[in-house]
């Protein structure tokens, strides 16, 4: 939706009905136009071969010592050639403070990556492994490469590691494997960050083999389709950082650099890989579908839908090394992450075109949290509350400009009678024109005057609409009765409150020129449809929302006992009653 505010909280009270009726087309038009952008649901493509069938889960509550013991794991011997492969698969284990990632030698890949201080929507500590799209199409730090049987062959691989066990972060970790030819060599760096540090190299009969470090199952916190719509190919390139949506994702594309950066993510987290130099590094994106239930909490094997699984990969035909960010889209954790370009990581969070305001309010929400309320529901009223009194002038400046319009109404209404047998192909209209053009000057009347002060507030309002959407830190954060103001009100309490209220408020606003039927009629119909369309919004919006509306009221009540609330509800009620062929006194007051 691109509205993030109800028409009717102009708080100018003097609008006539052309001026009503436009701003709802506008705001119909928007909130239409970002539906047809918002992710549907992907079309059914076949899915890539199988790239690996994964033959042991992680252990990840493995409890063995901190310091890492020497692989106890037997290398088998091969007579006709150098052979480094393990005889059994083994795990290690490492962890810090922020997460504890399981690995296995099979395939030198992750099969598991907790983070500590999240959790999925079971309670649970997130893990960014997606484990039922990953056991179709390949684990994270697995090997792509532009040959499938190649690719299948690295994935399965029995890697001999520098440690089993459990390490602890400062650590390194390292898999060799050699057979036939194939040589691979693959070397891991963890620190006290969600940074990794990779190096890798792999050849074939001593030639340089192009395998490229991949993420290539999406993001664990992916459960319903909603979730895998929200995912994206990110990228940073010549300045510039841009997010693919996952319907122009063309899988096994590649992308050439040089790149800042470049990986994976959905709403929330992210997987992106950093080249340690500007050395040209390529990306290839990754798209495939799965079978997903349509109920997850209850699935059902005769009722799924196909979702789509996006993925990257990064790396060359020489060795290279990279880091690796996997971790949360929280814009302070971003933010703390080098880059070897000019782009910031905080780039990934997706505010669009609105970032140069967004972040500054998320800065003053985060305020608000961390030094006032500790809560996000209270930060964000607090913020619209703000936000409403910063945008009280401009309401004014709509009531004094509709004031004035209607002052002169009687005037334009005889001019226009004057010309009114005319056709409209006729060159007199412009004297017509011309003349209201004249009046208008005269009387210091702006026929825009109405519409600047909307577009000076919609691009605030839109902004703030765009940065609760996309913080994560509204992610599960309780507030009262709503368990996450990321999602849905499950009582609908918030959508009803901003229907009654939205009635209120149209009903309190003054209306110029329109009739008591036709007031009625939109006091009625709006709030049922703008309802319609909030039902299902993350209730840290409609949190917002239903504040306005409340400020709204307070507002219009107090405008409508000024001298030029008066006046306008004077100029409402004398129009109506002509239109109505009825007196002044009526007329509703």
């Amino acid at each position: 939706m691109a509205e993030i505010k109800n028409p009717n909280q102009q708080g100018g009270g003097g609008q006539d009905s052309k001026t009503i009726l436009a701003f709802t087309v506008i705001f119909l038009a928007m909130f239409l136009g970002l539906q047809l952008l918002k992710p549907k649901k992907p079309a059914e493509s076949t899915p890539a071969p199988a790239t690996q069938q994964q033959t042991s889960t992680a252990n990840n509550n493995q409890s063995t010592a901190a310091t890492p013991q020497p692989a106890a794991v037997p290398a088998t011997p091969d007579i006709s050639a150098n052979t480094t492969q393990a005889a059994a698969e083994t795990t290690t284990v490492v962890e810090n403070e922020l997460y504890r990632i399981t690995l296995s030698n099979r395939g030198a890949q992750v099969t598991s990556w907790i983070l500590k201080k999240y959790k999925d929507d079971d309670g649970k500590p997130l893990d960014l492994v997606n484990h039922d799209a990953a056991a179709k199409f390949g684990y994270p730090l697995s090997l792509y490469t532009y040959d499938q049987g190649l690719t299948n062959r690295l994935q399965q691989a029995m890697f001999v590691p520098s440690a089993t066990g459990s390490i602890t972060a400062p650590g390194t970790l390292s898999f060799e494997y050699s057979s036939g030819g194939l040589t691979v060599h693959k070397s891991f760096e963890f620190d006290s960050s969600y940074v990794i540090h990779a190096e890798v190299t792999v050849t074939q009969n001593g030639a340089p083999v192009p395998a490229l470090l991949s993420w290539p199952s999406g993001i664990g916190d992916q459960i319903t389709l909603p979730q895998y719509a929200t995912g994206r190919i990110e990228t940073a390139q010549n300045g510039k950082a841009d997010q693919i949506a996952y319907k122009k994702v063309s899988g096994g594309a590649t992308l050439h650099g040089p790149f800042d950066w470049a990986g994976v993510g959905d709403l929330y987290f992210a997987a992106i890989f950093l080249p340690d130099s500007s050395k040209d590094l390529d990306v290839v994106s990754l798209h495939n579908t799965i079978a997903i239930p349509q109920n997850h909490k209850n699935p059902d094997p005769n009722h799924t839908e196909q979702a789509a699984v996006i993925g990257a990969a990064m790396g060359a035909a020489q060795p290279y090394s990279v880091r690796l960010f996997a971790g949360p889209k929280a814009l302070e954790v971003l933010a703390a992450v080098p880059t070897s370009g000019g782009v910031s990581l905080e780039k990934a969070v997706s505010f669009g075109m609105w970032g140069p305001i967004s972040k500054p309010l998320f800065l003053i929400l985060k305020f608000l949290h961390d030094h006032i309320t500790g809560e996000w529901g209270w930060a964000i009223l607090i913020l619209t509350v703000i936000l409403n009194l910063a945008m009280l002038p401009t309401r004014f400046m709509m009531m004094k400009s509709s004031l004035k319009m209607q002052r002169i109404q009687p005037q334009m209404d005889s001019i226009k009678a004057k010309y009114a047998k005319l056709k409209t192909t006729d060159p007199r209209r412009q004297e017509m024109n011309k003349e209201i053009f004249d009046l208008q000057k005269r009387e210091g009347v702006n026929m825009f005057g109405g519409c600047i002060p909307s577009l000076i507030q919609w691009p605030l309002l839109y902004a703030f609409y765009r940065m609760l959407e996309n913080v994560i830190e509204l992610r599960q954060a309780h507030w009262l009765w709503l368990p996450d103001l990321s999602a849905p009100d499950p009582l609908h309490v918030l959508p009803i409150f901003f229907i009654v209220s939205m009635f209120l408020v149209q009903w309190l606003t003054p209306s110029p020129g329109v009739d008591a039927s036709q007031q009625r009629m939109m006091a009625f119909t709006m709030p049922a449809v703008f309802g319609f369309m909030t039902w299902n919004i993350g209730s840290g919006l409609a949190l917002y929302w239903a504040g306005s509306n409340v400020l709204g009221i307070v507002q219009q009540m107090m405008m409508n006992r000024t001298k030029m609330g008066r006046e306008v509800r004077e100029i409402a009620m004398k129009r109506a009653a002509k239109k109505a062929g009825k007196q002044p006194s009526l007329v509703r007051k």
